[in-house]
Parts: C-alpha cells; structure tokens; sequence
C-alpha cells in the first residue's frame, strides 16, 4: 500500500514482480500405435475446461502467504539474512544460502522487527524496529550469544542504517537525536560501538552515501516536489561543492560513490521528461553521461568491489533491473527464470554470488540465490499452498484520455468471472503519495477482491511517478480538481467495458489515496456508489500543521505541493473534504492505525464523526497497534475482511443493482 511521504517523490524501487502460470485441464498420455492407413485418425477427445477461478479463498488463506524481504549473506556467505512475517508479526530470520530450516533471530509477538544486515567478519546482526507502527526506528545489534544491544537511544529518536565501512571496521548511521528535524551522519565502530559525529546536518539537507575511502558524503536538498539539488561535502573540511546546476524545474538524485571513490554517479531529469544516470569526478566536477533509458532510471549502484554495476529502469508500471559489467559496461545477462521480474539484487562480498527476488501478478516475493555461472536457486515458496496461482489474475497495461485529452496509465485486474453476461462491481483504486504509483505487482489485497469478483483498476492519476517530469507535476497546486477528475474519468472508463456493471463503481485508496475517496465522495457526490478510505487525509490543515519535526527539510516542497497552511488557509479549506462533509451522501468506510504519524487518528475520527450526521452508512475500523500501514496479520484478516463485507453489502448487492437487473431481465 502506498503511503503520504514526506521525501521528493522521485521514483523509488519498492516491490518485485513474479508471474507464476500454472497449466489447468491437460493431462498426459502415452503414444498409441498409428491407426491403419485407411483408416481416418479419431477426433482428439475434448479437453474439459475449468472455469476460473475454481475456488474463492477466504481473506485468512490470502494473508496466510508468507512475506519475505531484504537479504544479507553471512561473513562467510554460508547463510543468508532475511525479514518475514511468517509468525504473523514481521521478525528477522537466517537460513542456508543453499535452502533449508529457517532460525529466528527475533522472536517479537508485538513490535515488528527489520533485519538490516550480518557484520561483513562475524556473526553479529544488525535489526531495526519502531514501536507500533509510530517510525521512531531504533537500530540494534544481536550479539553473537543473542544479547541485544540499542545502538541509538534516545526518546523521539528516529535512526537509518546507510552501510559499513568496505573493510567492515565500522559502520554510518543516521539520526535525528541533536536536532529532531535533521539527520546527522555517525560513524560507529564495529567492535567498540563507539559513536562519532561525521556531518553535522544543520542546513536541512538529506544525507546520502559516503564514499569508500570515507572523505566525501553525497547530500540532497529539496526545493520543490519537482525540484532538488545535489551536493559533494568534503567531511575533512567541510566544503560543500554544488554539483546541479540546472534552470527551470529539475530532480537530482545521488545513486553510488565509485569503488575507487573518483566520481558520484546520480540521476537527473534537467536534460528531458524521464531521469538519466550520470557521473561526476571528485576532483575536476567534470560530468559525463553513464546510462539512458526511455523510462526514469531509479537506481544504480556496485557490487562490494565494483565488478558489477545494477541499474533499475521504470519501465511503465514495471522496474527492469539491469546488470553490468563495469568496466566493460557489457550487459551481464540474468539467467532464465519463471515469468516475474527481478527486486531487490544483494551481490554478495566476494562477488561470486547474488541474492534476489522474483515476484508477479500471481505468485508474492520469492527468494533467490545465483552462484555466477549456475542456476538460479528458489529458497522460499511464499504462496499460501492452499491457494492455486491460476485462480489468481494477470494485470494489465491500460490508458484511458481524460478530460483535456491527458493520456492516464492504469494497471487494471479482471477477475476470471467477469463477462458481458455476468458484469462485476469495480473500483478505482488510488495510490498514495501523492506522487506514489500503482505499479504490476503482486497484492493480495488486490488478488482477494479479484477473486471475489471485483474489477480493480490501479489508476496513476496525473501527477503519479514514472511517466515523465511534466505528468509527475502536473497535480501541484491541483488537488481535489483536475487529479480528482482524472478518477471520475477512470469511472468511465470502467463503465465503458462491457464486462463492468457501470451502476456499481466503488473508490479506494490509502494515505493521498485515502484523500482522494473523500474528495470524491465530497466534491463529486454521486459520482461513486461507495467509497474506501484507508488512513486518508481529511483536514490538510490540520495534517500540513502535525507533521513528524524530521520532515523539516521537506516542508517547504511540501506546501508548495498541496498549500501553505499559513497563506492559504481559504484554498487548504476549499480542498479538505472535512469542511465538505455534508455533501458525502454514499456509504463510507475508513480504517485508520491509531499510531499514525504521517494522517494522525483525529483525522479519520472527525471525518467518521462529520459524515454520520449524513444518515449514510459509515463504518469505522482503527487499530491499536499499527502506525501508517497495516502490518500485522491479524490486523490484515479484519481490515481486508471487513472491506470486502463492506463492499458486498453496499455494492455488489446494493438494493438498486439488484433491482436494475431485475428490470433489464
């Protein structure tokens, strides 16, 4: 699920793609002996068809998929480091590089825990964790006797793991703990644990890597959503050397300092619509071209040594990941795999091997291993096994013109039972963000409603990442007008496939998303039969006057974005669908975490309150425990439970449906 961030809303790598087809209705037969030859060949007997999908699961075998993220490979690459919230809470877990029993490192029953990565020359592990949900991370250290030690202390402290030293001897944190609204830079050493203060960030700037021979640090700064800076700061002395200059609206973004610590290599979009990879020498500021794509290029760094370079290119609502060579700059080919793409490539230290994941439409997060110049080894089957993948869907590419002619991509999910002859409730499906993207991924929120006989169209509104600079800005200034018709043109085109029931068109979204069911509700009533607000913004006021104070350096770039609470308190109240509520005349739902920072409680508490006053159905789920997504799987079987119960009473078997279709017949 997408959320509100505070960051430039430069595309980010977020999800892996896998597709897994299984094969239905074929069976295998031994060869007959030929017929005579005057004799004509007997008709091949039919196949029987099985119609799709064969079963509807229930929310729990949906969630009882097992997730799993993020790897490292032990000092002696023997076994691998991974996150899964197998126990029903995310906890970090080991296994054999080359498959087997999984180990808990942690054992969390309460506050989800994060493996960061093992020690590069023993066996300690580093994890993080917040306190329900609330994003104050903390970094911590297991022990090699399972002792755990809080490397950050400190209330209100929010802290980030940024890598170790190439030779493993210390390690770069992040954390706000002198001035909440600034992340400073510490080295720690390795054994001691001994802290020390390396940048001082006093001017808001957003601390990127630092280089391998530990002299310079890569630092951002935001001017608008759609404009930013990148600065080189020599830690010795201080100097920060602006390397973007740039006219008119530009993202900057720093990738990866070289293995030999010579050049900076980042993204930037000045040249054109979509982000190129280029480099910068430390020591002339000369630039050079590196990589260019038809798409936004979202990452690039090396492997330990620099044998490798990996580049993951945005590619219409699909990340391709790219490795090379780099000092040849050939292409090193990934090997065969099933149909999905390739997420998250953790070369390991000695550069002989690779961890990675696959993921799809119809199969969750796989983990990999690839020894250079073998087969690819799967490590996990996440896929609850009661489940078959073929009555799971495929998505697709789709593009509908808007209003004014603006071409919209969508990523759209048919369910198998959905035809002229049996048209099915459908819903827009909103991203956060707001610049978030609704990208081809496995969701099982979204296979669940599919395989329950909703159309999903995954809409990426103007203003989405991913499809050029001039779309990206395209929402500034604009919220609950022109990004908000775009959804109202998604409706149509819903109601425009022969296969959609167009009198029972539903809106859902999280965070911006969340925002945008209640500015539909509220500012286009009528227009959407239901509407699902996943912790949605309802007071911009209120939510642009609380944000987190480590926000700070963003919060400028963020009121030009949505609006400036101090100057433009008239236009943030014409926008916030709070003070519209009374318009709101179709049932609603909204499921808030309680420890929220980003949309805080009061905001859905006084929507829920505003719209009962309406005498329309509202229902209410808040969850003590989780913060701006719902991780726990519990909480996930009741808030997707509840959804789709919702949704069955108030649109696929809303009164006027049913009598609609008794009146067509």
């Amino acid at each position: 699920m997408s959320h509100l961030h505070p960051s430039p809303r430069a595309p980010r790598l977020r999800v892996a793609l896998l597709a897994a087809l299984v094969a239905v209705g074929l069976v295998a037969c031994g060869k007959s002996p030929p017929p005579a030859a005057e004799a004509p060949a007997p008709a091949p007997a039919p196949v029987a068809e099985v119609a799709r999908p064969a079963k509807q699961y229930r929310i729990e075998e949906f969630v009882q998929t097992v997730g799993v993220a993020g790897s490292s490979f032990s000092a002696d690459e023997s076994r691998i480091l991974f996150s899964s919230n197998k126990s029903g809470i995310w906890n970090a877990y080991h296994m054999p590089a080359g498959g087997g029993d999984w180990t808990a490192v942690t054992n969390s029953s309460t506050d989800n825990n994060y493996a960061v990565a093992y020690f590069p020359t023993d066996d300690r592990i580093l994890i993080t964790r917040d306190q329900g949900g609330n994003e104050l991370n903390h970094l911590y250290v297991i022990e090699a006797d399972g002792s755990e030690k809080d490397l950050t202390p400190g209330e209100n402290l929010k802290a980030d793991f940024a890598g170790f030293t190439p030779d493993g001897s210390a390690f770069y944190v992040t954390h706000n703990g002198r001035d909440p609204r600034y992340f400073d830079v510490y080295r720690y050493d390795a054994k001691t644990y001994e802290a020390t203060r390396i940048f001082e960030n006093k001017d808001g700037y957003e601390p990127g890597p630092v280089s391998d021979d530990g002299k310079w640090i890569a630092l951002g700064k935001s001017n608008t959503t759609n404009d930013s800076d990148l600065f080189v700061a020599e830690l010795a002395t201080g100097k920060v050397t602006k390397v973007s200059e740039h006219t008119g609206q530009a993202q900057f973004g720093a990738q990866a300092f070289s293995p030999d610590s010579q050049y900076l290599y980042y993204t930037a979009n000045d040249a054109g619509e979509f982000a190129e990879l280029r480099r910068v020498s430390l020591s002339t500021w000369a630039h050079e071209p590196v990589q260019k794509a038809d798409w936004d290029i979202v990452f690039s760094y090396f492997s330990h040594a620099g044998k490798y370079r990996v580049v993951g290119i945005n590619e219409d609502g699909s990340t391709k990941v790219r490795m090379y060579d780099a000092a040849s700059n050939a292409e090193v080919p990934l090997p065969a795999l099933p149909a999905g793409e390739v997420r998250g490539v953790n070369i390991a230290r000695s550069e002989k091997r690779m961890a990675f994941y696959l993921n799809g439409d119809r199969q969750p997060s796989d983990l990999y291993v690839l020894e250079f110049g073998g087969e690819p080894k799967q490590l996990t089957k996440s896929l609850n096994p009661v489940i078959d993948p073929a009555d799971l869907v495929d998505s697709s590419v789709v593009r509908f013109k808007s209003f004014d002619g603006m071409e919209i991509p969508n990523i759209l999910w048919k369910p198998h039972q959905a035809t002229a002859q049996a048209k099915a409730p459908a819903l827009v499906w909103v991203h956060g963000g707001p610049g978030g993207q609704t990208t081809r991924a496995h969701s099982f929120a979204i296979q669940y409603l599919a395989n329950n006989g909703y159309v999903v169209l995954g809409i990426n509104n103007r203003g989405s990442s991913g499809y050029g600079k001039t779309f990206f800005a395209a929402d500034d200034g604009r919220h609950g007008r022109e990004p908000l018709w775009d959804c109202i043109e998604a409706k149509e085109y819903l109601a425009s496939l022969d296969y959609v029931d167009p009198n029972r068109i539903g809106i859902i979204g999280g965070s911006y998303g969340g925002y945008m069911v209640l500015a539909a509700l509220a500012f286009k009533p009528g227009e959407f039969d239901v509407g699902v607000n996943i912790f949605g913004v309802s007071n911009w006021l209120r939510t642009l006057e609380s944000i987190p104070p480590y926000w700070e350096s963003f919060r400028q770039a963020l009121y030009q974005e949505i609006g400036n609470p101090e100057t433009q308190r008239d236009f943030l109240i014409e926008t916030s669908p709070l003070f519209h509520a009374d318009k709101i005349n179709r049932p609603l739902m909204v499921l808030q975490g309680a420890n929220d920072p980003r949309v805080i409680k009061p905001e859905s508490d006084d929507i829920v309150a505003a719209v009962q006053k309406n005498n329309v159905p509202v229902e209410y789920v808040v969850f003590d425990d989780e913060g701006h997504g719902f991780t726990k799987k519990d909480n996930q079987i009741e808030a997707w439970g509840k959804v789709l119960a919702f949704l069955d009473t108030h649109l696929k078997n809303k009164p006027d449906a049913a009598a609609a279709a008794g009146a067509g017949r």
